[in-house]
């Protein structure tokens, strides 16, 4: 039985942007999708007869009726299904996200601080799905996961633009370099791999020839990484691109004109907390295009 993309709902702008995004990726994977909405009234909304759930099971039963018929119209050839759960929203995220092939979620837009806001339900969803969960930003639409056309117009006709990965090969990354290149593979989009370096600090006198050897060392680990993946992949036009400085503003850099960032969160044993890594954590919340977190051992 095939894995399904699938979404949560909430009916914000973001989750909606989130569906459309998840709708066309089932339809380049040729995957069915399904809506989830969390219902946390504590009882199934078809059982339950008190007055005072009338309305959110109303507005519940809208939500995922509204965007059934929207994607249903933008997207017939994808097969749909909706469900509500009665559950807490991180809960019922995490445990459709554990039976998808990926997670979509909606992901708020700027804060006060100058960033995005990832909100408290995708950070706990983020952290414990053991299934690649991508958040998608509210303003995000198909024109723009190609690049503009010739007058500098949006345009859904023109090619893909870029996907983005951050590599650590001091762990295991092979889950994530799989979502990434099958990602561009699935988008005929060329594909950046993102690999940082940093010195220590030490006398400048012996600083230009260790940042050389640095360099040269990340150079020669990262393409012995990324070789067995050239050869499955073939067709996939690859730019590797080793960086000195912090991982996040390098993929951030990185990712100014690209159509969707991959980057890896290891997988803890404990299910407390929200944490996903620093790296993970800063693009989720200043990447403009969407993120993938794909968890690996």
């Amino acid at each position: 039985m095939l894995r399904p993309v699938a979404v949560g709902l909430d009916g914000s702008r973001e989750s909606l942007a989130a569906a459309d995004w998840a709708a066309r990726e089932a339809l380049r994977r040729g995957l069915p999708l399904r809506l989830v909405h969390a219902w946390e009234g504590g009882i199934s909304p078809d059982d339950s007869e008190l007055p005072e759930l009338e309305a959110p099971r109303y507005w519940a039963r809208r939500i995922l009726r509204g965007a059934m018929d929207q994607l249903s119209e933008r997207y017939p050839q994808v097969e749909l299904s909706a469900d509500q759960i009665s559950r807490p929203a991180a809960d019922a995220l995490i445990a459709a996200g554990d039976e998808a092939e990926l997670l979509v979620l909606g992901s708020r837009a700027f804060s006060g601080f100058g960033g995005f806001m990832a909100g408290s339900v995708a950070l706990a969803t983020v952290a414990h799905v053991a299934r690649p969960v991508v958040l998608v930003r509210a303003d995000q639409s198909l024109e723009d996961e190609h690049i503009r056309d010739a007058e500098d117009r949006p345009s859904a006709h023109t090619p893909y633009r870029a996907v983005v990965v951050g590599v650590d090969p001091a762990h295991s990354c092979e889950e994530l370099l799989e979502f990434a290149f099958e990602s561009a593979a699935l988008r005929a989009a060329p594909l950046r791999v993102v690999h940082t370096w940093q010195i220590p600090y030490m006398p400048s006198a012996l600083e230009k020839k260790a940042r050389k050897a640095v360099r040269e060392a990340a150079e020669r680990v990262l393409d012995s990484v990324v070789r067995p993946w050239r050869e499955k992949y073939p067709t996939v036009e690859i730019t590797e691109l080793i960086a000195e400085g912090r991982p996040a503003q390098r993929l951030l850099d990185a990712t100014q004109d690209a159509g969707l960032l991959a980057v890896g969160r290891r997988i803890r044993p404990a299910r407390l907390g929200t944490h996903t890594g620093p790296v993970a954590h800063a693009v989720m919340h200043h990447v403009r295009c969407p993120v993938a977190i794909v968890p690996h051992e």
